[in-house]
């Protein structure tokens, strides 16, 4: 049983039972799975303002034609996911996807690409965040990097306590955000159609980046703001957390987040444009947007602080679906099996944990900053999405279902768009960072690729083809025991793993390392009172290292026939009465089991037992 800590922290363990009342409303799936794709209207806007200002002021207005771009494009992948809900109901979206209809290798691709995205939705929404709350708070600044991961543990807290409990938590800020952001849009339009004045600063453009206007300038534009269709994918990743009927509500909601992303993407886009809003290395567009419509009151405060909830708390999604995702590659044998367990909430922990481990780092290497992570964001999104799409246009072709032809059709077209978005991603962003996301996702598809060999060959080593049962009775099958015993002094713990070699063979010996004369000399003493029946071997050790000269003596033992003689190390161990306690010690004997585990070339097999010693009596 958990202790009460653990209880007070996580909650108590949830039987296996109750799953599915664990799983999300329509409701509360919006929150956990929508978070990411809706705080992006927060930055998105912001993002083609950064990269058009280069040309001047006169290029600002090229904003909502880029905007509009984009959300043509979210329609097409909208729709696109929504057919991928119901025929894969199972979840894992672009990887199920790609790897049933295109094959393996375009699989893991898809993999790689989301798993790589989900790590960087997490940075990302978490220094955005931090970013917004620093606009109103500028003194916080010097510990945002410090802000950045205490955010990140706390969202992994929350989701270790379990789905429906992260939904419910996640709800409040998600709904706070949706309603100041057309609270916002609101007051903005009736501000430009009641004729009130508008106030705008001069807009400045950065100090020696003047740039001409031009095609490549407007697709940098374009890539940058593509950032806010990330985490469109989710809901098809996460689709058995809804409740029956999985694939409606899943799709409901879906269709939901695209419209609602959409109304506030072009909104939020629209005021920055007639508010001559431009990007500042102190404020964040949404922050002056705010200021504007709202003044420097209690509505202006209220927004930014739901825009930075929103922000800290995108991350959700990622926590949410990369787990999921990890779980499926996990019993696919393409990472390890422990990704595959779930944790007594019912959660897959270690995947929680992963990812908010690998944020972490990538939050502390590019300093905090958005902008900095930025290029190499949306880059694994829009290459899933092709996949995704592009293993759908096989999927009805093979399948052929009712009106398989107009879905086909929807689909290639959606595969273009987003193959046209990642090429223009890529090259428009590849000096700017994009090239280290480009080395991440091959390498990543390197790592699925050993840990599969690795299972494979276990599962090949481990299988019984061929073998013959053999009785147990066999004369043949007996084996005599040569027992070691590594000792470090002659204390009770000593005497019960001599009694139980003892007990195995009349072939024991006692191997200690001098490391310290004045100690073997009191050892020796001792061994002559109390284990006379056994022979104990002092081995030099001029180095002072324990482990070293008793692998050596393993394999100066090695050397005797191979007549059915099995070597078997006994090693006496402490168990603490407390788990933390176990680091007070030195723990020689696990370093010693790990010694002989794996030490190559040696000529007999070895037999490995522990005999605990629990310091609690």
């Amino acid at each position: 049983m958990p202790s009460p800590l653990r209880r007070i922290l996580f909650g108590s363990p949830i039987p296996t039972a109750r799953e599915a009342q664990e799983r999300l409303s329509k409701v509360q799936g919006l929150a956990v799975f929508s978070s990411d794709a809706l705080s992006s209207v927060a930055y998105g806007t912001e993002e083609i303002l950064r990269a058009l200002v280069l040309a001047g002021a006169a290029a600002l207005a090229l904003a909502l034609p880029v905007a509009l771009s984009i959300t043509g494009v979210l329609v097409l992948v909208a729709i696109s996911y929504f057919q991928t809900v119901h025929a894969y109901p199972s979840g894992g979206g672009s990887y199920i996807v790609a790897h049933a209809n295109l094959g393996a290798t375009p699989g893991l691709l898809a993999a790689a690409a989301l798993l790589i995205d989900y790590m960087l939705t997490v940075a990302v929404s978490i220094t955005s965040g931090v970013e917004a709350i620093t606009s109103a708070a500028p003194q916080l600044s010097v510990i945002r990097i410090e802000m950045c991961v205490a955010a990140i543990i706390l969202i992994a807290w929350a989701n270790m306590r379990g789905v429906r409990e992260s939904g419910i938590i996640f709800s409040v800020p998600t709904y706070a955000f949706v309603v100041m952001a057309f609270a916002l849009i609101g007051t903005g339009m009736y501000h430009l159609f009641s004729g009130k004045p508008v106030p705008a600063g001069p807009i400045v453009t950065p100090e020696g980046a003047l740039q001409p206007l031009t095609m490549f300038l407007v697709l940098r534009a374009f890539a940058s703001g593509s950032a806010a269709l990330t985490g469109i994918e989710a809901i098809s990743n996460g689709i058995p957390a809804f409740r029956k009927p999985e694939s409606r509500n899943a799709g409901r909601t879906l269709i939901a987040m695209a419209l609602l992303l959409a109304v506030m993407f072009l909104g939020i886009t629209f005021l920055a444009n007639r508010f001559h809003i431009a990007p500042d290395a102190h404020e964040t567009v949404i922050s002056q947007i705010g200021r504007i419509a709202f003044g420097s009151g209690f509505l202006y405060y209220a927004m930014q602080a739901a825009t930075a909830l929103i922000l800290l708390l995108a991350g959700n999604t990622a926590f949410a679906d990369f787990p999921r995702l990890g779980s499926i590659l996990a019993n696919d044998q393409y990472l390890p099996r422990q990704l595959s367990n779930r944790g007594d909430r019912l959660v897959f922990t270690n995947g929680i944990l992963t990812l908010g481990l690998l944020a972490s780092l990538l939050v502390i290497i590019f300093g905090g900053s958005t902008h900095a992570l930025i290029p190499l964001y949306a880059i694994g999104a829009f290459v899933s999405f092709t996949l995704s799409q592009a293993g759908m246009v096989r999927h009805w072709i093979v399948e052929r279902s009712r009106g398989w032809q107009w879905k086909l059709v929807l689909n290639a077209i959606g595969a273009a768009a987003t193959a046209v978005v990642s090429v223009v991603v890529i090259v428009t962003k590849f000096v700017h960072g994009a090239w280290i996301a480009l080395l991440l996702i091959p390498l990543a598809m390197f790592l699925f690729q050993i840990t599969k060999r690795h299972y494979d060959t276990a599962s090949k080593l481990l299988s019984l083809e061929g073998e013959t049962p053999a009785p147990w009775n066999n004369p043949a099958t007996h084996i005599r025991h040569k027992v070691v015993v590594p000792v470090s002094g002659v204390h009770r713990g000593t005497l019960a793993a001599l009694r139980f070699a003892r007990s195995m063979s009349a072939d024991v010996t006692a191997v200690m390392a001098d490391i310290d004369p004045a100690g073997t000399e009191r050892a020796r003493a001792a061994w002559a009172k109390w284990c006379n029946d056994v022979p104990l071997v002092v081995l030099p050790s001029p180095f002072r290292s324990t482990v070293m000269p008793l692998i050596e003596y393993m394999e100066e033992v090695d050397q005797r026939p191979a007549d059915h003689m099995l070597t078997v190390v006994v090693i006496p161990e402490f168990v603490p009465a407390k788990s933390w306690q176990k680091y007070l010690h030195n723990q020689t004997a696990r370093l010693l089991k790990d010694a002989i585990l794996y030490k190559e070339g040696r000529k007999h097999d070895r037999i490995i037992i522990s005999v605990p010693f629990h310091l609690s009596r």
